[in-house]
């Protein structure tokens, strides 16, 4: 067993990190001792080595913060590991992708069937093996998804999508309804797989960054932060804190402007657009903010490795003006009867629901779970200022709530993180010290839909040998079915936006 600490002990509080080598038979009691003192699972990453496959199963606690990593060689010829999908749902999941992906086999998996896979996969085919090789021709050697039939009388299926009206990614929806009550409702994704994983091996951190940024559009800042933060621990790269704070800055205006989106739309699904007009003036303010500050609506660029740049700060006095705005009309949605009544216990996530699916960010504080990264594994300390807001309906409503409440918190931490601060170009990168041999990293970062996860090998080349990208989203994918138990069909739009997970960060 090692251990290791953050590199970044000027830059950031102090994380422990420690890595332990487990055989299949340990595996099961590990993990179980692991979420019984309070860990959640954070990723499980399948690699490649010369000479085994490896599996990196990552767990993560909070106060202190914790990272453990369980590391288990198999057989190349015999991949075949003990499921852990009984001690949780979320590492089922991780299993069902490494499946299909790499053809290493969940032994007694409650739910074997494909997760990523494709019909026209050949089988055998497995894209992220190094002797894949190049991608099928379209077939049908699987057949369709074998979607769950539910019968009985009165029962019937709708199915939505994969191809959406409007500029919406494709996902398929397969509705089981009496009437318009919904009975069951499955989410077969996957249809955008990029193989953005595959991407990024045997590129420089440095050229894998663009990469990082466009993992999902609405999320460069919280994708560019978590791959940075890993690749700066693997390499031993120590960062200011005025570079984390600038950082910090960044990781807020992007969740401001997110939230202010999603306030609106999810007025306009209930038939309010005067009011999604509203949020949609604020929200164009807030993106000519981004502009200002680093040159791109859309914040990229703004966070470098080892660094971060910004070309003006955001004036205290703007912000503050437009968080009167947003709670203002915040105010005149939930004062509206029609918009109160559509929120209000519609689609409701309980507490233990959300728990037990590992639901992550807004979701989750709007159903009782107290979790945010920028407390629970901070980069830079926003403990001053930093308040998490939680509701514990669970429902539309909650979900609005919570991200009214986030946007007050957001304004607060940047007026407090700018006071004093200087605009301009921070970089420590390349580090002072050359890469020697081997290395790996894990930056963890709270975007604005939740907890981004990234983990990074690097060769000792100091390209990358292996990069794996855990959005929020895949963690909360699963959570809206089950909200969705016993809502009607005409809700489902204003659910599914409550929600608002992201298709490319699902979609690797």
């Amino acid at each position: 067993m090692t251990l290791e600490s953050s590199p970044q002990e000027a830059a950031a509080p102090r994380h422990e990190r420690t890595i332990v080598d487990v055989t299949s038979a340990e595996l099961p009691d590990r993990v179980a001792a692991l979420l019984g003192d309070g860990h959640r699972p954070a990723l499980v990453a399948a690699h490649q080595d010369p000479d085994a496959l490896r599996v990196v199963y990552l767990f993560t606690a909070a106060a202190p913060d914790r990272r453990t990593e369980l590391h288990l060689r198999l057989d190349p010829a015999d991949p075949v590991l003990p499921s852990l999908a009984a001690l949780s749902f979320p590492v089922g999941r991780f299993e069902r992708e490494m499946h299909d992906l790499y053809g290493i086999v969940p032994q007694d998996h409650p739910l074997p069937r494909r997760l990523v896979r494709h019909h026209h996969w050949p089988r055998g085919w497995y894209p992220m093996r190094a002797d894949a090789g190049p991608p099928p021709d379209f077939g049908d050697p699987e057949g369709p998804y074998p979607f769950v039939s539910v019968e009985g009388r009165g029962v019937y299926e709708i199915p939505v999508g994969p191809v959406h009206a409007g500029l919406i990614e494709p996902g398929h929806f397969r509705f089981s309804v009496v009437g318009e009550s919904i009975l069951k409702l499955k989410a077969r994704l996957w249809f955008v797989h990029k193989g953005l994983e595959k991407l990024f091996q045997g590129r420089l951190p440095a050229d894998a960054l663009p990469l990082a940024e466009r993992v999902s559009g609405d999320t460069s800042v919280g994708h560019a932060l978590a791959f940075c933060l890993a690749v700066e621990e693997a390499t031993g790269t120590a960062v200011s804190p005025g570079v984390q704070r600038m950082r910090a800055v960044l990781l807020e205006l992007e969740r401001l402007y997110n939230h202010v989106t999603d306030l609106g739309a999810l007025c306009n699904d209930v038939g309010h657009s005067v009011l999604n007009a509203q949020f949609g003036r604020v929200r164009e303010q807030l993106l000519r903010l981004n502009a200002d500050v680093t040159g791109n609506r859309l914040l990229r660029g703004g966070v470098l490795l080892g660094g971060a740049v910004l070309r003006a700060l955001p004036d205290a006095e703007r912000l503050t003006a437009l968080g009167e705005d947003v709670a203002e009309i915040v105010d005149l949605a939930l004062g509206h009867t029609v918009v109160a009544d559509r929120f209000t216990g519609t689609a409701p996530l309980s507490t233990d629901a959300a728990r037990d699916l590992g639901v992550l960010g807004y979701v989750a504080r709007a159903s009782g779970v107290d979790a945010d990264a920028r407390r629970d594994h901070p980069f830079t300390d926003l403990r001053p200022t930093l308040r998490v807001p939680v509701f514990d309906t669970g429902d539309v409503l909650a979900r609005f709530r919570v991200r009214a409440a986030e946007i007050a918190a957001s304004i607060a931490l940047i007026n407090d993180l700018t006071c004093g601060m200087t605009p301009g170009l921070v970089s420590y990168w390349p580090p002072s010290a050359a890469h020697d041999g081997p290395a790996s990293g894990v930056g963890i970062v709270e975007g604005w839909r939740g907890t981004i996860t990234h983990r990074v090998e690097l060769a000792a080349d100091g390209t990358l040998a292996r990069a794996k990208i855990v959005d929020p989203s895949f963690f909360n994918w699963p959570a809206l079915p089950v909200a969705l138990n016993g809502a009607i069909v005409p809700d489902f739009p204003l659910v599914n936006k409550s929600f608002n997970l992201s298709y490319a960060g699902n979609d690797l």
